[in-house]
């Protein structure tokens, strides 16, 4: 029996656990009308939103596919690929964030039976994310091999997928992350700030608009990177094949052909899949709303998860009769996951002394509060690029370059229940306003803010993880390109010019980048705020809660704005490899994405980090720390906050996929860049 039907079989038996989850959180009371009214809202403002951007990247999907169906060297084929990742990735990030947003009304009436109920029902919701996000991945490339795989040219067709899920990807979070920290942060600084009223607060306008970002951002657009990790490490696993068969490392052959070398990742992917199963189940904990209790039960279910899922590769290359030296790539890129996911947690959480003491310089103002975070969020960058770059030398030590793509696939196999511990948080921050605008007592908002803090802490962990591999995928995909463009690595001077031109340029890209959705944040935030103060201004009774705020009129804002500026951030990734390629060289573009990779790795470490430390300092003063809410250190902090927003959940997480897709974008031309000299050669 092919190897590739255990593949099949695991995600279909994910497919079965995501079916039994949302039966699951369906059946649960969604509470009284006014949540139900709330949730309604939420739902209807993300569906409009994903519809229509959607509908743009249709458009978009159509013309590059056309462009790659006429190019000589790619061919239908590789555009057919291409639309069917598009449609897969987009197919993910749908079905997560639809569930999201049908499970916030229901976590708000579980905690009011319990906490447990509450991050149970919560944790399922994310877990559906998690599940479908691996199971679309594995049963979507085993389609294409199955379609494929006795073409001398599947190696050219296959990184078509991951180019499709890629472009979706860029724009999902993108645009996401441009709608959700718009809102979030017009919403803080007029309502905490300038007005001093609750966070969630019915009478502020952003408020329905701060709850949709987090669904179209947090979820579909977390969702989607994910998956085109996923995908693309697999995909760099397989262009990688020949080195396994050829690679004297260990003395004699990593794997004994290539459909070996194709399967062994798909083994991996599916064992990571049954583990990821095996720990869903394994999440629960007590009454008590503690950090170190919640964070601990979801540790007992990812922990549990990743021994399972290094079983599994144990089993696979035992069965598949690879090198053991195979089997230590895989588990340092597991390792590696595990220990960057607790270096976020320790220079993000509230639990632990970097964000602490954020809190405690917001005690002298904003500006000690940004100075002290943006320290903390570059110091955060060591453990992960140390970490990173152990696991690169491990992996290469025991299996060549086929294992430094295959220790991507290790970080990765866990992938159900790492994402499931990220998507949880916005269903559970949801819950929390849904709480607060229906009046519930303060008990029960006690018990979703402790969710809500530990989604923060888990988010920023998930996105540690998310750029971890990030940085191995891309990675892994430069060096699949150097092998499909005909560069041996050999070649890549550090001294050549083409190679320094490239590097240069690489190193620049992220930071214009970064430029470009900070811009769009603060633009589209400047229209929020300006009309949340409208508002409070023209709207008779709203300030006495005598009369309702107009809720859609910052869902258009931030809709139309999000969707007009993902646009050039996004083009603009896909066109750099192609201009660098075709105007400087194959040689040059293989600097260029070294210099991207490296670029983007740091910066997204530190944005991400700093983000989620500036968020965490504010919660622990508004757990009654340094004056509480309504404190002057509580401004100091919502402020830190807001300039840490679109750091962690706008332009930090987008440089994770943009590094990807300008590799994968790479990969995919190399048949048509290896004919090219450029003005370097």
């Amino acid at each position: 029996m092919d190897a590739i039907f255990l593949a099949v079989i695991a995600g279909i038996l994910g497919l079965a656990l995501a079916a039994f989850l949302v039966s699951y959180v369906l059946r649960q009371d969604q509470g009284s009308e006014r949540m139900r009214e709330i949730s309604a809202a939420i739902k209807e403002g993300a569906l409009a939103f994903l519809g229509r951007e959607y509908q743009i990247l249709a458009v978009f999907v159509v013309v590059v596919a056309i462009a790659l169906g006429l190019i000589p060297h790619l061919g239908w084929w590789v555009s057919l690929a291409f639309v069917f990742g598009a449609l897969c990735s987009g197919l993910a990030g749908f079905i997560g964030m639809n569930m999201a947003i049908r499970s916030n009304a229901r976590t708000a009436a579980a905690t009011e039976t319990s906490l447990n109920q509450g991050l149970r029902v919560s944790f399922r919701s994310g877990a559906v994310m998690g599940i479908i996000v691996v199971c679309i991945g594995i049963i979507g490339l085993s389609i294409l091999y199955f379609a494929f795989n006795n073409r001398v040219d599947f190696l050219e067709i296959i990184p078509g997928f991951g180019f499709g899920a890629s472009a979706v990807a860029i724009f999902a979070r993108v645009g996401g992350g441009i709608y959700t920290k718009a809102a979030d942060t017009g919403a803080d600084l007029v309502g905490k700030v300038e007005k001093g009223i609750p966070e969630d607060d019915p009478r502020n306008a952003a408020v329905i608009a701060d709850f949709v970002g987090d669904n179209v951002g947090d979820v579909a657009g977390m969702g989607a990177d994910l998956f085109e990790s996923y995908v693309d490490a697999i995909i760099a696993t397989m262009a990688l094949s020949m080195i396994a068969v050829f690679s004297t490392t260990l003395g004699k052959p990593l794997v004994p052909d290539a459909e070996t070398a194709w399967w062994l990742p798909m083994m991996i992917a599916a064992g990571g899949i049954i583990a990821s199963i095996i720990g869903v189940f394994l999440v629960r904990v007590g009454e008590k709303p503690e950090m170190r209790a919640l964070l601990g039960a979801l540790r007992r279910g990812t922990f549990a998860a990743s021994i399972i899922a290094a079983g599994f590769a144990a089993l696979a290359v035992y069965v598949l009769d690879a090198e053991w030296g195979i089997l230590w790539a895989v588990l340092a890129g597991l390792v590696a996951g595990v220990l960057i996911g607790e270096s976020t947690n320790y220079f993000t959480s509230y639990s632990y002394s970097p964000t602490r003491r954020i809190s405690e310089a917001s005690q002298t103002g904003a500006g000690t509060n940004i100075t002290r975070g943006f320290a903390n969020g570059l110091l955060s960058t060591m453990p992960p690029i140390i970490i990173v770059v152990i696991a690169i030398i491990v992996a290469h030590e025991f299996a060549d370059i086929y294992g430094i793509a295959i220790a991507g696939i290790g970080m990765l196999s866990t992938l159900g229940i790492t994402l499931a511990t990220d998507a949880y948080g916005p269903v559970a921050d949801n819950a929390g306003g849904i709480v607060e605008m229906s009046g519930l007592p303060p008990e029960i908002r006690e018990r979703t803010d402790a969710l809500d803090s530990l989604g923060n802490t888990t988010a920023a962990t998930g996105k540690g993880f998310a750029i971890g591999s990030a940085a191995l995928t891309s990675l892994a995909l430069m060096l699949a390109y150097t092998q499909a463009v005909g560069i041996d690595i050999a070649e890549i001077q550090l001294l050549d010019i083409g190679v320094i031109a490239g590097l240069l340029l690489g190193v620049m890209l992220p930071a214009v980048f970064c430029a470009m959705t900070l811009t769009a944040v603060g633009r589209t935030s400047f229209h929020i705020i300006n009309e949340v103060r409208r508002q409070f201004r023209e709207i008779k009774g709203l300030w006495e809660g005598e009369a309702k705020p107009e809720y859609g009129r910052c869902v258009d804002i931030c809709t139309k704005a999000a969707l007009k500026e993902m646009i050039a951030p996004g083009l603009m990734c896909m066109a750099a490899p192609i201009i660098i390629g075709f105007a400087l060289g194959p040689v040059a573009l293989a600097g260029f994405l070294i210099g991207a990779i490296a670029s983007g790795f740091l910066i997204a470490v530190m944005m991400a980090n700093a983000g989620g430390s500036w968020d965490n300092a504010k919660k622990w003063i508004e757990r009654g720390n340094y004056g509480g809410k309504g404190s002057d250190a509580h401004k100091a902090a919502v402020v830190g906050d807001t300039v840490g927003d679109p750091f962690k959940d706008t332009s930090g997480p987008s440089l994770n996929i943009m590094i990807k897709l300008m590799s994968i974008v790479s990969l995919v031309l190399a048949p048509v860049l290896a004919d090219v000299t450029g003005l370097l050669g």
